[in-house]
């Protein structure tokens, strides 16, 4: 019978083998968050990854940070702040870095609450304002 496993130990034992996939996993995540803003799932990623790269204990060896910060900034779901994140992104070898919106991002618009909204000009409208195919 095959052994069960979490689909975290998966995705640690795949990026363990292949830190680029691990990198690709994380530049996916903060597509997801610039556009839903989910916190989480940034948070889960990062622990994820740190575990895939030998774990907490063994990234902190190659710093000067102590394992309890850097549990610490990881234990959270909250969103990393920037100076944390870039620690974390360091210690695996990764950056932060800015890149422009793309075209189809940049026309769109978010309300308080960063949900998308899509200006009246550009929706597909029947002669009651109900959005239609």
């Amino acid at each position: 019978m095959k052994e069960l496993r979490t689909w975290t130990d998966y995705l640690i034992e795949r990026f363990a083998a292949n830190k680029e996939e691990a990198i690709g996993f994380l530049h996916a995540v903060m597509e997801e968050y610039q556009i839903y803003g989910n916190p989480a799932a940034v948070a889960g990623a990062l622990r994820t990854v740190v575990a895939s790269q030998g774990g907490i204990s063994e990234l902190a060896k190659k710093t000067d940070i102590e394992p309890q910060v850097l549990s610490e900034i990881l234990s959270s779901d909250e969103a990393p702040r920037i100076d944390e994140l870039k620690i974390v992104l360091n210690l695996i070898g990764c950056r932060l870095s800015i890149e422009p919106l793309e075209a189809a991002e940049s026309n769109r618009e978010l309300d308080a609450e960063g949900a998308t909204i899509t200006p009246l000009e550009t929706q597909n409208l029947d002669e009651h304002g109900v959005s239609v195919g």
